[in-house]
Parts: structure tokens; C-alpha cells; sequence
């Protein structure tokens, strides 16, 4: 048996802390058998974004997810940290040495990273709602509002805003209770890791997509914000064989908003 094959027994999900290179701790839960697939949240978020697709996934899939670094249950950066360093650590504590990666936003923007830092540990790719590092984000009232807010410390502000600017659907959408429960939680939180996180010299993936040899799919939903379609569409038209959809009536939190298509889209994709 390999290590990126797991042939497991059905067993209940196992939560664990991982630690990383700078000393934090990564929450981190792993259920289901079959070829390993890692989803990775968005800023603002934690791993509870996938609540309404880990069930069908860990039918087919030997699924982990986890909490980025200073969000959710793991530890809060008190040094500068990578997290693409942070997802290597991720994969090696499993002893997996390659696994699809599902990203959505910030997570996306990982993956990709990721991917062409470590081209031989990437199954396949599925960029959900994906950012990418290197994109020149146009200025707009609501995107300025959004950074002024981070700077100045103002959770209040910034929950306010995430939910404005990325849950444009509201609460009476999908998932909007929980979408509003992770803001509130984490709102504090991504400030610090935000500050904290270190992009390497040279990152800059935008240039590079052409090099992405794995697998990819990208989607993106009807009602998110309007850059996220123009990414998307750049994702597609840049790594070679990109596969894309719009699913109807999502916003960025989509695997909340559209679950059901989502995991459609994943299972048919996914090695």
C-alpha cells in the first residue's frame, strides 16, 4: 500500500494538532477512505466552510481539513509563518506525499502556490471562488473600506464588511447562520495571522499558471464578487486543460450556498 493510496477501514473522524516548522499548532480533521483529498478555507473562515460537502466526500475520498493558521481551533501566529509551508506540514504529518487539493479564496490562492512549489505532491486541483497570488485588484469603494478596516483594527467594521462584500446573499440564503457565526468568530483572528503570514520573495503565481500541470477545475458562483469571475476566467484560459463552471445562485461562500453541485462537481473530478 502507498501512501497516498489509503485503503482504510471505516472509522469515526479523527480531530489532531499538527504542529508546524514555527512552533503553532494546526487543527486538523481526517475521515473517510479512498485517494486523499485537503480542503483549505478562506480568510475570514475555518474549516467549518465545508460542513455541508465533508459527509458526501468521505464516502469516496480519504478527506482532511483544517484550520489556517490563527482561525478556528488552531493556535495564533506570535511569528511570521508561510502557509504554504504550513500545508507541507499538513501532508507530511499524514505521511502523504500527494493529495488533491480543494481550495476556496485565500485557500485557492494556497493551492496554488503550493502546486507549483511542489509539483509532484499535487493529484489534482479544484479552485473554488479562487484569489491568486500576483493579481492586481481593481480599486473600489468597497475593497478600499475592506483593507482600511483590517489596518485600523475595526472586527466590527471588517465582520460587517465580509459579509456585505463576500455573503451578498444574506442570511436567509444557504448556510447563512453559519457563514455569519465563522465572521463574527474569526473576525479578530485573520487581523493577527494576517500580519503574520509572509509571503516569499517572488511569489507570484499569475505569470505562472501555464507550469500547473495537475489536473484542474475551476468554479466560481453567479453572485460573487465581480473580480472572482475575471480570476476565474484567467485560471482557465492560463493552465493548460482547466476545466471551468459557474454554479447559479452562490455567492464566495459557495460550498455553503450550493452544496449539492459543488460535491457533484468535485466527485466527478477528483482522482
Amino acid at each position: 500500500m502507498t501512501a497516498d493510496s489509503h485503503e482504510r477501514s471505516d472509522r469515526p473522524p479523527r480531530e489532531v494538532r499538527i504542529p508546524t516548522p514555527d512552533g503553532g499548532r494546526l487543527w486538523a480533521e481526517r475521515n473517510g477512505t479512498g485517494s486523499p483529498v485537503v480542503l483549505l478555507h478562506g480568510a475570514g473562515m475555518d474549516s467549518r466552510l465545508w460542513d455541508a460537502i465533508a459527509p458526501e466526500l468521505t464516502r469516496h475520498h480519504d478527506v482532511i481539513r483544517y484550520d489556517a493558521r490563527g482561525l478556528g481551533r488552531s493556535t495564533p501566529p506570535d511569528k511570521p509563518f508561510s502557509d504554504v509551508e504550513d500545508l507541507r506540514a499538513v501532508l507530511d504529518h499524514f505521511g502523504l506525499r500527494r493529495a488533491a487539493l480543494v481550495g476556496l479564496s485565500m485557500g485557492g490562492e494556497t493551492a496554488l502556490d503550493f502546486t507549483l512549489a511542489h509539483p509532484e505532491r499535487v493529484a489534482a486541483l479544484a479552485l473554488v471562488g479562487a484569489s491568486v497570488s500576483g493579481h492586481a485588484w481593481p480599486d473600489s469603494p468597497e475593497l478600499t473600506a475592506y483593507a482600511a478596516a483590517r489596518r485600523a483594527h475595526e472586527t466590527a467594521t471588517l465582520a460587517e464588511l465580509e459579509l456585505s462584500v463576500w455573503a451578498s446573499m444574506g442570511r436567509t440564503a444557504p448556510g447563512g447562520e453559519l457563514i455569519e457565526t465563522m465572521v463574527a468568530a474569526n473576525a479578530e483572528r485573520r487581523i493577527v495571522s494576517e500580519q503574520h503570514c509572509v509571503v516569499s520573495p517572488g511569489r507570484d503565481a499569475e505569470p505562472h499558471l501555464a507550469d500547473i500541470a495537475a489536473p484542474t477545475l475551476v468554479v466560481h458562483g453567479d453572485h460573487d464578487h465581480p473580480e472572482i469571475a475575471v480570476i476565474a476566467e484567467r485560471l482557465v484560459t492560463d493552465i493548460p486543460g482547466a476545466h471551468g463552471e459557474t454554479i447559479p445562485n452562490a455567492d464566495h461562500y459557495l460550498p455553503l450556498r450550493a452544496p449539492e453541485r459543488l460535491t457533484e462537481l468535485l466527485l466527478s473530478h477528483l482522482p
